[in-house]
């Protein structure tokens, strides 16, 4: 379980921004890998989270500003699908929001009427001018050749393992001798089906996109789905998000929405054919982008992020996870390429 040694004081100061002094109770919740997460109580009013955000020397991103200003943007927006953005602290990357409650879907539970409450969630985020507020999401990617450049750098990361790592043989194996070969046929097949003009031409629309967005970081209630998680958000390529959204592995969405997803944000854009077109190009090189996410837990990068979220207990699990999930994810696209 994270430390939480350091919450109540972080809490109590964004209390304070907002007037409020009460006491309340802290509850770990789980805040993923990247952060940590804990729940107020209070004793006659509704409870709040408290988010602390990773931030070191090796990964500056600002991950409470992302989210935060996502937050912001889209409730002024009037979009309420989200929990509401209440206080932050840069220098502390901390910030305090209302507590959503809700179920997760389970894998195989994503259904028509969750898919169109994404699609609805993007195409209300976007209403009305163009966002100013936000900067770059995280691998932002305004060309084919961008696009192509960003997977390809998660490809190479996978050269740097954590020794330590549980099945890191298992792992190295797998990226040597089935991911590699599969890139360089996805990434030179894009290539060849892109004049040279057209994969360095810039992207001609740019949308407020939540990043890592999927059902994975999502809860359902009565009244209806709840969007949570936005430290990767900015301006990015609507092609990006759509493919994201049907590769995250940890909620599928069954690709026989893609049709759907696709026509109804393409109604949004400048040039639908443009975008829909890019979607489907993009398509394989995300799934091998979301492979190669898949065994993150083999990083060595990752492995302050895990102990500064507390998710070092069950890494020997969580790594025999992925790996099978990877090998799963190579079946079926390497089928689907043949």
């Amino acid at each position: 379980m994270a430390d939480l040694s350091s919450s109540t004081s972080d809490a109590r100061l964004l209390l304070k921004k907002i007037g409020r002094e009460e006491d309340f109770e802290l509850l770990p919740l789980d805040g993923g890998r990247n952060n940590r997460v804990a729940k107020l109580t209070f004793a006659d009013s509704a409870p709040l989270v408290l988010k602390s955000y990773f931030h070191s020397p090796n990964d500056t991103r600002d991950r409470l500003g992302a989210e935060y200003t996502f937050l912001e943007m889209a409730w002024e927006k009037g979009v309420r699908s989200i929990p509401q953005p209440l206080s932050s602290d840069s220098e502390r990357h901390t910030g305090l929001y209302t507590f959503v409650a809700g179920q997760k879907l389970a894998p195989g539970g994503v259904r028509q009427n969750h898919v169109d409450a994404a699609i609805d969630f993007v195409i209300a985020v976007n209403e009305g001018e163009p966002s100013t507020q936000l900067s770059s999401a995280s691998e932002a990617c305004f060309s084919i050749d961008a696009h192509l450049t960003t997977v390809a750098s998660r490809v190479a990361r996978l050269a740097d393992l954590d020794a330590e790592a549980p099945h890191v043989e298992e792992a190295a194996a797998l990226i040597e001798t089935r991911i590699l070969p599969l890139w360089q046929k996805v990434s030179g097949g894009i290539a060849a089906a892109t004049d040279g003009l057209s994969l360095r031409a810039p992207i001609t629309q740019k949308v407020a996109s939540p990043s890592d967005f999927g059902f994975h970081n999502a809860l359902v209630n009565d009244e209806g789905v709840v969007f949570l998680d936005f430290e990767y958000a900015g301006m990015d390529d609507p092609a990006k998000l759509v493919c994201d959204f049907f590769c995250q592995p940890e909620v599928p969405v069954n690709g026989e929405f893609f049709g759907h997803f696709v026509a109804r944000i393409a109604e949004t854009t400048l040039d639908p054919a443009d975008f829909e077109n890019r979607a489907k190009l993009l398509l394989s090189a995300y799934r091998i982008k979301w492979l190669c996410i898949m065994l993150n837990e083999f990083a060595s990068a990752g492995r302050q992020r895990r102990h500064f979220s507390g998710g070092e207990d069950g890494w020997a699990r969580r790594c025999a996870e992925q790996l099978a999930k990877a090998n799963e994810g190579l079946d079926t696209l390497s089928g689907d390429l043949l």
